[in-house]
């Protein structure tokens, strides 16, 4: 019987659970080289998609993966496919927003009469797109740090963060080539995750805050010059984050 298998609401119809196992950007853009393999086989990414509608109701768990092996068609042992447990979801997560960004440039468009965005402001509102991606989880996005705290888990989370900028970046017109190519990525990894942190404590109608915490990130004109720093800073502060989280579900660290 042939599997059965489910498109998360917030990922383009184009980008099937196929796509995703040929190819996984790498953390800078080429037109000469061809992507490598993707992390996830077609089994794993068709029960990955297929999870991702039941994380609001029961988070980033091994729950929601085996719920989602059952949509797919497949049995639940079908979950021991991920070692990495339910961090495998995190990661999908991950993947997915970041490549749907492609089909979010509409916001740099602006109406008739009104001023064009300059590099920043592109920037700035791919991130925005990119943040208000999460918020049908965001009320589980602190078990998702939790897992992206895990030592093991960590250079992946890395690699996703500057993943993201990347393509930020790159959605936006970026085309330098000189060493301001990394600053401009380093600093916007930085901002990112901590407008991310920020919007986990957020309550206010619509994340008001949290939008204006980012704007005001993005008026930090020294925010470039403090970069590597703040990225260490997050790493720090995520770790924590998590642990706090696993300890606050019993878990004995």
């Amino acid at each position: 019987m042939a599997s059965k298998i489910l498109l998360p609401r917030s990922i383009p119809r184009h980008l099937s659970p196929r796509a995703l196992t040929l190819s996984y950007p790498r953390p800078y853009h080429s037109y000469d080289h061809p992507a490598p393999a993707g992390p996830f086989t077609t089994i794993e990414a068709s029960i990955l998609s297929a999870s991702l509608p039941h994380i609001p109701s029961h988070g980033f768990t091994n729950t929601s993966l085996s719920l989602g092996a059952k949509d797919a068609g497949y049995i639940d042992a079908s979950t021991n496919l991920f070692p990495q447990g339910a961090f495998s979801l995190v990661h999908y997560h991950l993947i997915t927003q970041r490549l749907s960004l492609a089909d979010k440039t509409r916001v740099l468009k602006v109406k008739e009469g009104e001023r064009p965005l300059g590099l920043g402001g592109k920037v700035k509102a791919l991130t925005w797109e990119r943040l208000m991606a999460n918020r049908e989880v965001i009320h589980r996005w602190q078990e998702a740090l939790a897992l992206m705290a895990q030592p093991s888990n960590i250079p992946t989370s890395i690699s996703e963060l500057s993943s993201l900028a990347d393509e930020i970046w790159f959605l936006a017109g970026d085309k330098s080539v000189d060493s301001s190519w990394y600053t401009k990525r380093a600093s916007l990894s930085t901002i990112y995750a901590a407008t991310d942190l920020f919007m986990t404590r957020d309550k206010s109608p619509d994340f008001i805050e949290t939008r204006e915490f980012l704007d005001r990130r993005f008026g930090d004109a020294q925010v470039v010059g403090k970069a590597t720093g703040s990225l260490g800073q997050w790493v720090g502060f995520t770790a924590q984050a998590g642990l706090n989280v696993l300890r606050s579900k019993g878990v004995r660290i």
